[in-house]
Parts: structure tokens; C-alpha cells; sequence
């Protein structure tokens, strides 16, 4: 029989990390505490126990100067709050994967967003999750996310961030994803399972359909082990969890040429190196003596299994015990690029935990473009990392990694996508030169020719400096670095995507705010939304005016609604004045005859004079009425504009005419004139 081993078996790199730490406190402090189980696993936690790690489950029975553990599952809020309230000092051992989805749902409730948990409601790690936010919401299965969508109001216009338990098995995560992208109008998704949880999941499926049985082991109480189990048993007919080897029986492997072994990431590498020994010699002498034919080199693939792949996960019984000293499968190869977590900030690097035998460094210099950069604002100790590998040394047992290099790249490959995919993206104005601006987007240079801004030909571009602007990037060349975009393009469309939404819903009376945007003697033009529309002179102002500049300026926003429209012209006629008041009504409400009103001459006729007495509302003052004198012409006496003192001496309702007199009325003395 052949044993095929999973290369990602046994501790992940959160789990790995939590026991180091655990470690090292009981090392330098003595006696300490942990909260729960610092991970599943049974065997650890008693390893933990001998070393002074003590275990509680009551985190208010710690005393101030007391020294807790935070399990790698992460804690709830309240209780981390409440002991570092209370002066026990905790050493946090969270998962930087969990840890990072704590802030994703603190971050989502502060953008007013549903945080959305696909996991177990009852898993440790899920409940302190969902502690970072008043009301998380827990879905463990497309079947919940369903029933929610049902029975929830509105559930479909909720804002949504969706996150995974690290442990959470793929389809179930992408499955109810699918539910939440098609049903709800915004949904955001955090790809959150655990890179270590895919890849032994994947290696499980891959082994388990291959194989006749399928050994998973790891502790009762771990979710990813759990997980593991489930997945195998949908490609292998006989999967058996176990915690250790003792549990193995020969009846297990009767008949089988070839048995394959995974382990949860609570497992310790000596317990899976008692099962592999266990498998690999007991059980295999067992089945050789109990058959005639000779030993299978190569396992049977099973009639229902994709095609055959190459084995890469077969490990030879003399190679696994020096896999399980190295903890680390990876080779470092110069221009190759890695993914890691950051261990640790120092005075001149970041050190990284590649999975690899070498210490891994990115110096300052290799963070980002921007030297005057505080390397603690770009990254953090629990992040996970991307870089290139710059330099790999063997002897020394360190490699060389590079964040900017590889940022570069992906800018350029964000450039060469952008023009594809025709995207929008946003910048901000650097510099003017010859024929055209400079837009910086992301760290690249992007030039716009002056014809491409957005602004009329011999317009002052340098005026530009400094604003943030959308473009289209419409050509690059990456040997020449060279990158070339468009603001008016942008414009153009967003300007046609308003003018179609204006014409799609415009109505006679409905009403806008707008900007003038351009003047003339008859009227003004206002932009009610990328259309602009006409404002007669007459409709400006109830008041009888000769000019628009009397009453608006361009730039000014103007309230204003729809009295006309031509689709098929695409003219709109557009009304200031209010024709639901009654200028006449507001004079009758607020004049009688005999009152004296003060009123603004608004036209000289040979006869005499008009003269507004509100807006909207106009009186004759007869030339016999405008001075205690003969007057041959009403200029020699009085100017349009001027303002003046009138008695009110007939009102006519029916024809809706007003006599005044300036002659009958008292009128204030001119200036320097004795009274």
C-alpha cells in the first residue's frame, strides 16, 4: 500500500505563531493564563499546561499585572476591552487573517454597511468576529442566506460587506456569494478564507480522489478539520478523522493499494508523523503478507476521478522526517514573486515570514517610491505581503525581497488593463508643458494633450494645477514609458449620459436648480444638468427690467422650472417667476387709495409716466400729475429708475389699472435743500 501525504499537513502559519508566542511568554514570565484553548488540539494545550500556561474560561477571575494569552481564534471586544480596562496584561496571538477581518466588519458598521459572516455562528473565531460591530449578521450556508433574503424587509437595498470564517470551505463561501452578488444592489465581497486553509483543502480533494481510504487527523474540536473530512468524502468512499495514531485499524485499509493523509492546521507535526510511520510501515507489512501480488508503485485512480495528474503530493517515508524539521516546503527563486506575512518593523526593514527557511527583509529603500514614506503607515507587524524576490542567500539564510519593484509591475499592468477596459480613473493635475498637463494617476505620468483637457482651445492650462480630474487613459507605451489619457473624453460621455437623463424625465413644471452659464440681452441659458435651457428676460423677474445683469450674473444657481420643451429641437424654455403669486392680489393686500407708496419710474411716455409700485404691478402717473407746475414732456422732470414718492388716487379692480399722482404726494427734500 502507498501512503500519499499532503505537503500542507499540519500547522498553518497563525497557528504556528499562537504556540511560539505561547512559548516564549511562559519562557520569560513564568506562570501565565490562556483564555479557552489557545488552538484545537488536545495535545498542544497539555504541552502548553506543562509549561506553566494555565487555562481559564472566566476572564474576570485575572488580576491586574496578570498575563493572558489571546487565542489564535481572537477574543471577543468586550472581554479585551474589559481586561485592559482592568490592568491584565494580554499578549495577543490572533490569527493575522482573523485579525483582519475584525477590522473589515468594524470598518463596514463605520461606513454604515451590513457586515455579513459566511461561518459557523458558534465557532469561537466567528463569535469574536462578529463582536467587533453591534450587529453582525452569520450565515453558515447558501440555505441561510436564502431564508434571510425572505424573510428580512428591504434585505435586497441593505449595503453589504461579506466576509468568510478563515476556515470557511470554499463552496459554501463562493455559493452564497452568488446568492448575495445577483439579489442585492450593494454587495461587497472579502475574500477572507485563509490562503493556508485553500491550498490544504484543494491538496485533500486532489489526494482523496485518488485513493481507496482517506485519514484526516486532527483534534474533534477543529473547524478546519471538520471541513477537511467533509470535503475528502465527497471524492473518496472511506474517510476516517482521527486525533492519533492509536485510533488506526488494519480493517481500515483492507483491500487498499493506496490510503492518502492530510491534517488539520492544530495538528502537530509529530502526531502526523506517528500516523505516516504508522501507515506507511505497520499497516503496508500487513497488506503485503496478506496478498499475492506485488506492491502498487503508482496509486489507482478511481473510475469517477478527473484525469490523472502528476502526484506532487507523494512524500517517500525517508523524506518526511527531515520535511517536518524544515516546516517549510518553498524555494526562493530571484525574480520570482511571494506572498508573506510581516513579522516584524526595524530601524531599516521590514522582516517577513516567506514559509521559507530563509529570513526574508525588505529594506526601506524597496517599500515604496516615495522616500520621505514612514514605512509603519504602509505596513503593518500581521499583514500579508506581496514582493519580489531581489536577492536569495543560501549560506547566510536570508533573501532580499522588493514591495516597490513589484508595485511598478502592477502598475503598468493597471495601465495596459486600463486601456483595454476603457476604465475611468482619477488624478490630480502636476504640471503644464509644452502642449498639454500632466496628470499623476496611481504613481504614473500621465500626459494630456491640451486639445484632450477639457478646456477651450487657448485656454490657460496652468490655471489647472493642482485639481483633481477624471480621465481615460487611451494609449501607453511601456518601453517608452509613456502613457497618454483623455479628460475631454470623460467629459464628452458624462456630459451625454446627463443630457439623455434630463430628456428621459423631463415634464412642463418641473423644477431644477441651475447655473448660469452664459448671458445675453433677451434672457440667460442655465445648465439644469448637462442641458441647458433659456430664461426669457421676461420671465426672469417680476420687475420690469432692461437688462438680465440686473438681476443674475453667470455662475449664479437659479431656481428654476420647465415652461415649454422641444425634444426634437432640443430647446427647453425655462421660467424664474413665481406664476402661482398674484402680483395684483399683493397689491390690493398691501395699498388703498389715498396711501403714498414709495415707486421706481419704469418708462417715460409723452403722456406721462409708469411707475412700479410692486413687483409685477405698474400705475400711470398723467403728466398733469407729476409736478404743481405745467410740464411740457415727463423727461424734463423725472428719469426711468428714479424713485419717488406717489399717492394712490384711483384704483381700478376690474381692469386692474392704478392712478397716482406725484404732485398730491409729500416728497423728501433733495439734498442740502432747508425744510
Amino acid at each position: 500500500m502507498q501512503v500519499i501525504l499532503a505537503r500542507s499537513a499540519g500547522f498553518c502559519y497563525g497557528v504556528r505563531r499562537a504556540v511560539e508566542l505561547a512559548r516564549k511568554t511562559a519562557g520569560e514570565r513564568g506562570n501565565c493564563w490562556m483564555l479557552g484553548d489557545l488552538i484545537h488540539n488536545a495535545h498542544v494545550i497539555a504541552e502548553l499546561s506543562a509549561l506553566g500556561v494555565r487555562k481559564t474560561s472566566e476572564p474576570e477571575s485575572l488580576n491586574p499585572g496578570e498575563t493572558v494569552i489571546i487565542r489564535s481564534h481572537g477574543e471577543l471586544k468586550g472581554v479585551l476591552d474589559d481586561l485592559s480596562g482592568r490592568g491584565v496584561e494580554c499578549v495577543d496571538a490572533t490569527c493575522p487573517n482573523v485579525r483582519r477581518i475584525q477590522e473589515l466588519v468594524a470598518e463596514a458598521e463605520r461606513e454604515g454597511r451590513q457586515p455579513v459572516i459566511i461561518g459557523e455562528p458558534n465557532h469561537p473565531e466567528v463569535m469574536g468576529v462578529a463582536s467587533w460591530c453591534r450587529d453582525a449578521l452569520v450565515l453558515d450556508s447558501p440555505e441561510a442566506v436564502r431564508r434571510w433574503l425572505d424573510t428580512t424587509p428591504d434585505s435586497r437595498s441593505i449595503p453589504l460587506t461579506v466576509v468568510a470564517q478563515t476556515t470557511c470551505i470554499r463552496e459554501i463561501f463562493e455559493n452564497s456569494w452568488k446568492i448575495l452578488k445577483k439579489e442585492c444592489t450593494d454587495a461587497k465581497k472579502y475574500d477572507t478564507i485563509c490562503n493556508a486553509t485553500q491550498r490544504r483543502q484543494t491538496e485533500a480533494t486532489e489526494i482523496a480522489a485518488r485513493v481507496g481510504v482517506m485519514v484526516v487527523v486532527g483534534d474533534r474540536k477543529s473547524a478546519n478539520t471538520r471541513h477537511l473530512a467533509e470535503i475528502c468524502r465527497k471524492f473518496c468512499p472511506k474517510v476516517v478523522q482521527i486525533e492519533t495514531a492509536a485510533e488506526l485499524s488494519r480493517e481500515l485499509f483492507a483491500g487498499c493499494d493506496a490510503a492518502g493523509l492530510t491534517a488539520g492546521a492544530s495538528t502537530p507535526a509529530g502526531i502526523i508523523k506517528e500516523v505516516f510511520a504508522t501507515m506507511s510501515e505497520e499497516f503496508t507489512n500487513e497488506a503485503v503478507a496478506g496478498s499475492t501480488e506485488p506492491v502498487t508503485e503508482e496509486p489507482a485512480t478511481p473510475a469517477a476521478a478527473e484525469p490523472a495528474q502528476e502526484p506532487a503530493n507523494e512524500v517517500p517515508a525517508n523524506e518526511f522526517e527531515e520535511m517536518l524539521n524544515k516546516q517549510s516546503f518553498r524555494t526562493l527563486n530571484t525574480g520570482e514573486k511571494v506572498t508573506g506575512i510581516v513579522r516584524a518593523i526595524t530601524s531599516k526593514e521590514v522582516e517577513v515570514d516567506v514559509g521559507a527557511k530563509q529570513t526574508a527583509y525588505i529594506k526601506f529603500s524597496e517599500l515604496s517610491d516615495d522616500p520621505n514614506a514612514n514605512p509603519e503607515d504602509i505596513v503593518h507587524v500581521g499583514d500579508e505581503i506581496e514582493a519580489y524576490i531581489v536577492r536569495v542567500n543560501d549560506v547566510e539564510g536570508f533573501a532580499e525581497l522588493s514591495k516597490r519593484r513589484l508595485d511598478a509591475q502592477k502598475k503598468w499592468e493597471e495601465v495596459e488593463k486600463a486601456v483595454e477596459e476603457k476604465s475611468i480613473h482619477e488624478g490630480v493635475v502636476t504640471e503644464e508643458n509644452k502642449g498639454g498637463i500632466v496628470v499623476l494617476v496611481d504613481g504614473i505620468r500621465v500626459f494630456v494633450p491640451a486639445s484632450q483637457s477639457g478646456k477651450p482651445r487657448g485656454a490657460d492650462l496652468s490655471a489647472m494645477r493642482g485639481q483633481t480630474v477624471r480621465l481615460r487613459i487611451t494609449e501607453f507605451n511601456r518601453a517608452r514609458r509613456r502613457v497618454v489619457g483623455s479628460i475631454r473624453a470623460v467629459q464628452d460621455e458624462e456630459r451625454r449620459a446627463a443630457q439623455d437623463k434630463v430628456w428621459s424625465s423631463i415634464e412642463v413644471g418641473k423644477r431644477y436648480t441651475g447655473v448660469v452659464k452664459s448671458m445675453t440681452s433677451y434672457g440667460v441659458f442655465v445648465d439644469i444638468g448637462g442641458v441647458d435651457g433659456m430664461v426669457h428676460i421676461s420671465e426672469l423677474s417680476w420687475s420690469r427690467i432692461k437688462d438680465p445683469r440686473e438681476v443674475c450674473k453667470v455662475g449664479d444657481t437659479l431656481e428654476v422650472y420647465v415652461i415649454n420643451f422641444d425634444p426634437d429641437r432640443r430647446k427647453i424654455s425655462l421660467g424664474v417667476k413665481d406664476h402661482n403669486r398674484d402680483p395684483w392680489q399683493d397689491f390690493l393686500n398691501t395699498y388703498s387709495v389715498g396711501d403714498v407708496a414709495t415707486v421706481r419710474i419704469v418708462k417715460l411716455m409723452p403722456f406721462g409716466a409708469f411707475a412700479e409700485v410692486v413687483p409685477g404691478v405698474d400705475g400711470l402717473i398723467h403728466i398733469s400729475q407729476i409736478a404743481d407746475h405745467r410740464v411740457e414732456k415727463p423727461e424734463d422732470e423725472l428719469s426711468e429708475g428714479q424713485t419717488v414718492n406717489a399717492k394712490i388716487t384711483n384704483i381700478d379692480e376690474e381692469r386692474q389699472k392704478i392712478s397716482l399722482s406725484i404732485r398730491q404726494a409729500p416728497q423728501q427734500p433733495a439734498e442740502g435743500e432747508a425744510e
